[in-house]
């Protein structure tokens, strides 16, 4: 049985994580200070150090965090009943289009945002980095294999390789997105994708 000052001590944690996610999603993990986060959160600086070590520590923490939502948002998706696996890979990409083309993506894009930034800053989160898009790459993989399966994919190349291609694709449109600031970039990945696929237009 949980505690009620467990699940307080939780709750508190994870709201930190959740405002940081937020925060540094727009501005990036080195511009934004501790502080930030817990006025923010409405958190005493003694609590966080009570939850992470140091900055590098909830960078890890939050980006574990992240991924584990991430990955349960993605299992949802590719795993729900309705249609067919072609039909649900696309549903996927085009839900990574409509959350990375908010101005205000809300945490949504913690992973393009930092992915550069923090692999040259932090040994542990560039591992909790890799690990975290390994992972999506790798649901991807299944995702296809299942359609070839299915026969709702056709296409014929090895799913591990066609998923790191399209995450790849995906990850370099979310760049340029945020650099021409409009969703055109996800156009044209959603475009190769139905190539890459083999799908109709």
């Amino acid at each position: 049985m949980v505690s009620a000052h467990t699940s307080e001590s939780s709750d508190v944690r994870d709201g930190i994580i959740a405002v940081g996610q937020r925060i540094m999603a727009s501005k990036g993990f080195s511009a934004v200070g501790i502080n930030e986060i817990l006025t923010a959160a409405s958190v005493p600086k003694g609590s966080f150090y009570h939850y992470f070590g140091s900055k590098d520590a909830f960078g890890e923490a939050m980006l574990t965090a992240y991924f584990t939502q991430y990955h349960a948002e993605m299992d949802a998706t590719l795993g729900r009943t309705a249609g067919s696996q072609a039909e649900r890979l696309m549903a996927y990409f085009l839900a990574w289009r409509e959350g990375q083309s908010l101005q205000d993506c809300q945490g949504k894009c913690l992973a393009v945002k930092l992915g550069a930034e923090v692999a040259d800053l932090s040994e542990a989160m560039r591992a909790a980095m890799k690990l975290g898009t390994a992972g999506i790459v790798s649901r991807l993989a299944q995702a296809i294999a299942a359609g070839q399966a299915d026969h709702s994919l056709g296409v014929q190349t090895e799913p591990a390789e066609l998923a790191e291609s399209l995450y790849q694709l995906w990850m370099g449109a979310s760049v340029m997105a945020k650099i021409a600031r409009n969703a055109q970039p996800f156009d044209v990945a959603l475009g190769a994708t139905r190539r890459l696929l083999q799908l109709p237009g």
